[in-house]
């Protein structure tokens, strides 16, 4: 057997609470302040994957404990990005095992003094799936799952090398088992007649590529050895009145102070605090609005905290600013409400998935994407089916792009998935995600899962403690999965705030039949509301379209059928959004790659922009509509109709 898995072991009102951790410390996003540097660690690293038949050659032969250009041949990968797509080595774009990455970097010299009273640390944005780091030849920490930050203290490791340099080493490996999130697994090829000996390949039950690497920043990041750890930041509004309640945590140090200071869009002090919990009073407060339903959109504050800590005779000061917008979010039988006024999604589902860079971070991507998203006029996504960069979440304040915040809990589907130990790696998930964006705004519901096999009996216990796990942690948002179970079996409905339901008619079901489609969706739309009495939404429709693709009368994969699929599917929407349907959410923004099927030409093609970014007929449609809707039920005036085609 192939031991390519080496390493693991190896009416609902959400008033703003208080938040408590399992997991230990805080996840502040690394940035410059006047008491803290940053050192970026992009760009070119070097590189090798394992080839050997057990993928474990690089632990026998201590990879780590060298340069890694000493060991063996090695190429150039940017970082971030995927590494599939970089080479013209088939081999390597479906690899499946345990890659290695290294990076020399010098350290300032002001961090590494004993005497200086700093602290270093190591992050890493995101690496799929598990990772391993070590420093010098020493190992630091390990992480499993992907899409989230994982980061080391440094600091004696470095202070005890009589060199500045620092080698960083990370292993990473993109292999999926049934306890993964999310889930797959390994299937061995043993007929030799037909199969190389050895041969295996990776099973997943999700529909795109299992893209691997380091995917998100990795930096190197000076603190005060006393310093802050972590900030809690909640939000009311009441009366005129915002109040912005905050929990603080310092390390390093028993002997500080803390002062809080919130300052306005234009820099204005407003209010001001001692102590480590608390909350600061607004008055007439600037509300976070989501686009397109208020002039001034995604409205921040700056909330600056100021620790000055004293350990015998040294004296630290660290200072830390963190982005708050005071919102409120609220459910009721038939609405979602932010700041008491009825939202309604109009949106995208999207992925992080790019030409050659995969889902590496990528500045202009993000960019680009954010300019389409308010060139359609939508004002929500669902960050299908794993948490995105921090650095578009952060765009998603700036702009009022509401959120719905999902897991990489998608593909469970087999009953293996449901047992306690995928329970366990669940459970942390939801606190690292929730850790990491539970200051957000733009964050109005967290999502656990993707179209799990929730008719299983095992799903109801399953699902009622996840979604009660992520409650515990964050009382004040709504939680959600998405399905699309039959309506009268998902057993995991019944603990969710917001029926979330992907359903494809005329397309996987009664393929090319448009004229089913709005019998069936009213009567999707009646049977999920008169069992469970909540809101819903239409997470996902749509149709695979490959553009320039045109035919009339229509017929599937053309433009023209995509957008009958988009009419169809408004007309309910229209009638359904005056009772209890409170949002829609296109598949997909763009199209994107996927593994090699017969039903995949080259990835999955459901985009209303192509991958580069180009628009179909079907984008103009959703443009057309989204717009008009937000000039029906906003906060503007009735927009030009410049805004229209």
């Amino acid at each position: 057997m192939i031991t390519i898995m080496m390493g693991y072991f190896v009416a609902f009102s959400f008033s703003m609470l208080a938040l408590s951790w399992a997991l230990e410390g805080g996840m502040l996003y690394p940035k410059d302040s006047p008491s803290r540097e940053l050192k970026e660690l992009n760009g070119l690293w070097s590189f090798r994957a394992d080839f050997s038949d057990r993928r474990d050659q690089g632990f026998q032969q201590q990879w780590y404990s060298r340069p890694l250009r000493e060991s063996g041949p090695i190429i150039d990968m940017p970082v971030p990005a995927s590494f599939n797509d970089i080479t013209q080595d088939a081999k390597l774009r479906d690899f499946i095992g345990w890659v290695w990455y290294e990076k020399e970097v010098w350290i300032p010299q002001p961090w590494v003094s004993a005497s200086a009273g700093k602290r270093v640390v190591l992050r890493v944005g995101s690496a799929h799936y598990y990772s391993i780091v070590w420093v010098n030849g020493a190992k630091v920490t390990q992480h499993e799952g992907g899409h989230l930050p994982f980061e080391a203290d440094i600091t004696k490791l470095i202070q005890s090398s009589p060199m500045a340099l620092c080698r960083i080493t990370i292993a990473v490996n993109n292999t999926l088992t049934l306890h993964t999130l999310p889930p797959g697994s390994i299937q061995h090829k043993a007929d030799n007649s037909r199969y190389p000996p050895g041969y295996f390949v990776q099973n997943t039950n999700f529909d795109f590529f299992n893209y691997a690497g380091i995917h998100r920043p990795v930096v190197l990041y000076m603190t005060p050895s006393a310093y802050i750890d972590d900030i809690t930041l909640t939000t009311t509004f009441a009366d005129n009145v915002g109040s912005v309640n905050y929990k603080v945590s310092v390390k390093g140090s028993s002997d500080f102070t803390v002062s809080l200071n919130l300052y306005d869009a234009r820099s204005k002090l407003v209010a001001t605090a001692l102590g480590l919990e608390g909350h600061l009073l607004v008055p007439s407060p600037n509300l976070w609005w989501p686009y397109l339903m208020h002039d001034t959109p995604g409205y921040l504050y700056s909330f600056e905290v100021v620790m000055k800590a004293k350990n015998g005779s040294n004296q630290y000061q660290d200072i830390y600013t963190l982005p708050v917008g005071i919102r409120t979010v609220e459910v009721t039988k038939t609405q979602f409400l932010i700041n008491g006024k009825p939202f309604y999604f109009q949106g995208v589902n999207k992925h992080e998935d790019a030409d050659i860079r995969g889902k590496g971070l990528d500045w202009p991507l993000i960019v680009k994407d954010f300019n389409l998203l308010k060139w359609l006029g939508a004002n929500s996504f669902r960050t299908s089916h794993y948490p995105y960069a921090e650095e578009i979440m952060d765009m998603c304040d700036r702009y009022g792009i509401v959120v719905i915040d999902e897991c990489p809990g998608v593909g469970i589907k087999n009953p293996e998935s449901f047992g306690e130990k995928s329970l366990a790696h669940h459970l942390i998930v939801m606190e690292e995600q929730v850790r990491r964006d539970k200051n957000r705004p733009s964050v109005v519901m967290w999502s656990v899962a993707n179209e799990p096999a929730s008719q299983l009996p095992a799903a109801g216990y399953y699902f009622k403690t996840v979604i009660a796990h992520t409650k515990s942690f964050d009382p004040t948002r709504p939680v959600t999965f998405v399905s699309n179970s039959n309506y009268s079996s998902d057993k995991g409905a019944p603990y969710v705030d917001v029926i979330c339901v992907n359903s494809y008619f005329s397309w996987y079901h009664d393929s090319g039949h448009l004229e089913v489609i709005e019998l069936q969706l009213n009567t999707q739309f009646d049977n999920w509301y008169r069992l469970y009495q909540k809101p819903i939404i239409q997470s996902e429709y749509g149709a695979d379209t490959i553009p320039g693709f045109h035919t009339d009368p229509p017929l599937m994969f053309t433009e023209e059928y995509q957008k009958a699929v988009l009419q169809n599917y408004h007309a309910i929407f229209d009638k359904k959004m005056k009772q209890n349907l409170i949002g829609e959410l296109i598949w997909n923004f763009a199209d994107f790659m996927t593994a090699q099927s017969i039903t995949r030409v080259v990835g999955n093609k459901k985009g209303i922009f192509t991958r580069q970014r180009q628009p179909k007929s079907a984008a103009f449609v959703l443009r057309d509509r989204y717009w008009k809707l937000a000039n029906k039920t906003g906060m503007l005036p009735p927009l030009p109709k410049t805004h229209y085609l």
